[in-house]
């Protein structure tokens, strides 16, 4: 008896197979193994045809099938995660209308701060935890304001795992914790977002049906069955955002609880039972995958667009390409820390909403021809993404959240010493390095929906823990480090 996962990012497709008897993971697998492309028409947008992650999937479940033998008849549930805050717009024929805008798009920034006035800010705090922001909401109506004949032709619109799970079942639905992401739901009145809604002129029909995030979602039709390589009537049973996903991976469930992680972006996601919201919204409350009405469980999200891509963008264009990302480590550890006066901030990645939604771009500052070479920069560039969590986590502080403790996987940043290390000193945390991944927790999510487990502490089970960073007990020089490195960011927000 199996399970399968789908992780559908910006940058590539991760799958497992997951046995359920066991809950061990057979087979993890990838596509393609070099980044997705992202289209950017203009500075500061980002764009996705639905149809890469699509492919991404097919290829994918190819993958899982040559890995391991099973038979396809024995698969019992898939679950999907996936980018978070996403647009897909379709017709009445199912067919997508345009490429998807995308996560790290900024294109409606502008659209969000002046629905974030015209609303109230303390009525949208209350109502929304969150200003309107650059999500989901405030794209389609960038849509509906600049591409009006488009936007007429408009069935549904949804987010990126609303529409695999369409292509999947035929089904068109979406999830409260997929609505929240959006700016789509109201916590105050726990329904649909009516004063979203009426502030954008945005028709409710255009919404999908609402189904629960753990249960029978629809089941995989003959069609995509053919193209995967599976059986027709495998139930979807699970869909979550990447990063509720993520907690719901490393077991992060319950208040208190904290998870991380250091992709293309990089994000710390900590669990509340209380409807609390930053003032300036520079992180962002969403309804967690165990969300109810009864009890709402509630996801703070720290975001940093320019994590992952970040380290990705140095690899690629300092003459390191060929060269992995443990030897890059080995490099930049024979670098004192604070690179020899060297800091990049890694905002590069369109605007960010710790700082406000601006868009500094990303900045090399200390930068001296006689004394930096690559290794410089590689661990500039790592100690500048982990100073940025530490900024971004300040914030979360500030909200009275506890984060001594966190949980990340062992896959992406936080592999490398340096920039783990550098986040548990300056932040005084312990962080728990888990052996999973966000596929095997959507495998298991599914498991749960389909009534393979009884619980979701039964479907995730005991997770190995294959690693932990602890505080290293002389902070001084990443204290200082991290000053020069705020200084100099206070120093271009301020102009």
């Amino acid at each position: 008896m199996y399970l399968i996962g789908y992780d559908i990012g910006s940058s590539s497709v991760k799958a497992a197979l997951v046995d359920a008897e066991s809950g061990k993971t057979l087979v993890r697998t990838q596509y393609p193994d070099r980044e997705m492309d992202m289209q950017a028409p203009r500075a500061g947008w980002a764009e996705q045809h639905p149809d890469q992650w699509w492919e991404g999937i097919v290829q994918a479940t190819q993958r899982l099938l040559k890995s391991h033998s099973f038979n396809p008849q024995s698969v019992k549930a898939i679950g999907i995660s996936y980018q978070m805050h996403g647009l897909v717009l379709v017709d009445a024929a199912d067919q997508v209308l345009r490429p998807s805008i995308i996560w790290c798009d900024g294109r409606a920034v502008d659209i969000g701060a002046a629905a974030f006035e015209r609303i109230g800010q303390q009525k949208a705090l209350a109502h929304l935890l969150n200003s309107p922001g650059n999500f989901t909401a405030s794209k389609l109506r960038w849509v509906q304001e600049n591409e009006p004949e488009l936007y007429r032709r408009i069935k549904h619109f949804m987010l990126p795992g609303d529409y695999i799970a369409l292509k999947m079942t035929g089904e068109t639905c979406s999830t409260i914790s997929g609505l929240s992401e959006g700016i789509f739901w109201d916590f105050l009145e726990q329904k649909p977002a009516d004063l979203v809604f009426q502030d954008y002129g945005i028709d409710p029909a255009l919404m999908p049906a609402l189904q629960p995030t753990f249960g029978i979602q629809g089941a995989l039709r003959a069609e995509a069955a053919a193209e995967l390589g599976l059986v027709a009537g495998i139930p979807v049973a699970y869909r979550a955002g990447d990063q509720p996903n993520n907690a719901l991976s490393l077991n992060v469930l319950d208040p208190g609880e904290v998870a991380a992680t250091g992709g293309t972006s990089g994000v710390v996601y900590a669990i509340t039972d209380q409807a609390v919201y930053d003032p300036l919204s520079r992180v962002n409350g969403f309804a967690h995958v165990n969300y109810t009405l009864e009890h709402p469980s509630i996801g703070v999200l720290m975001c940093i667009n320019g994590a992952g891509i970040t380290y990705s963008w140095l690899r690629q264009n300092m003459g390191a390409a060929g060269v992995s990302y443990p030897e890059l480590e080995e490099r930049a550890a024979q670098v004192p820390i604070g690179a020899d006066g060297l800091s990049i901030l890694p905002f590069g990645n369109s605007a960010e909403r710790i700082l406000n939604n601006v868009d500094l771009g990303a900045q090399i500052q200390g930068l001296n021809f006689n004394r930096h070479g690559q290794a410089h920069l590689i661990r500039a560039g790592l100690e500048g993404i982990a100073f940025a969590f530490v900024y971004g986590m300040s914030i979360l502080q500030e909200m009275g959240l506890d984060l001594k403790v966190m949980r990340v996987g062992n896959d992406n940043l936080f592999q490398s010493r340096i920039f783990a290390e550098t986040i548990a000193t300056l932040c005084n945390s312990h962080i728990e390095m888990l052996d999973t991944t966000g596929a095997v927790g959507a495998a298991k999510g599914a498991g749960f929906g389909a009534g393979v487990y009884s619980s979701l502490r039964e479907a995730l089970g005991s997770t190995p823990k294959v690693g932990a960073y602890e505080p290293l007990s002389n902070a001084d020089a990443h204290t200082a480090a991290y000053s020069v490195w705020l200084n100099q960011l206070h120093k271009l927000s301020n102009k």
